[in-house]
């Protein structure tokens, strides 16, 4: 078995230490930083998402398994900057204002985090300008705003109106998501996608990426 396939083995497990080893190991056999993300760590954090998809994996073995791949991302990262090695897009993430829920944001950032991305987290009760200043400061094109209340979720479209009327209209895309949310909530507020679970949410980022 080859260091990448064993760094995917050991992501999967949630093996974080084995994980950080594995991915110096590869860097020190002189393997190509782009490779270890793609080959290693993201081939393992693809994986679950597509297990999380089908029930086969839980909440609990998705968490560690993104605690493993953040502890190889920590001795990727500085040489991935330096190899000029850009994410796939940069996205904005938050629960927006009122809600204080955050499982379910979380869990969408380590899947986006796991299929490449880089995110920006504007944490819980956010309210729409900080959406659209954080997307403008780092020039992210995507905004993903999640809500897990029904009373909660009306503030979106405040996100989307906000975004409209700014500078950034027609080059920032939003994506919703959380319990109550809808795709047809989605088309009536003028979001641009819709995602019914963390691991469906990194496909469509993708999608409103690409």
């Amino acid at each position: 078995m080859s260091v990448l396939d064993e760094m995917s083995e050991n992501l999967i497990k949630g093996k974080a230490n084995d994980v950080k080893a594995l991915v110096q190991k590869a860097l020190d056999e002189g393997q190509a930083p782009a490779d270890i993300l793609n080959k290693g760590l993201l081939a393992g954090m693809s994986v679950v998402g597509a297990r999380f998809k089908k029930n086969e994996v839980y909440v609990p073995e998705v968490l560690i398994a993104a605690r493993a791949m953040k502890a190889g991302m920590e001795v990727l990262k500085p040489l991935l900057a330096s190899a000029g090695v850009e994410p796939v897009g940069k996205v904005v993430l938050g629960t927006v204002k009122g809600d204080l829920h955050d499982i379910g944001k979380n869990l969408v950032g380590m899947m986006l985090e796991g299929a490449g991305f880089q995110v920006i987290d504007v944490g819980i009760d956010a309210d729409a300008q900080k959406f659209v200043d954080q997307a403008r400061e780092t020039g992210a094109t995507l905004i993903g705003a999640s809500a897990l209340l029904t009373t909660t979720m009306t503030n979106m479209k405040e996100v989307v109106e906000t975004l409209k009327k700014s500078d950034l209209a027609g080059k920032v895309k939003i994506m919703i998501g959380g319990a109550p949310v809808t795709q047809a909530f989605c088309e009536e507020i003028g979001a641009d996608g819709y995602a019914p679970d963390a691991a469906s949410a990194a496909d469509k980022a993708k999608e409103l990426a690409g």
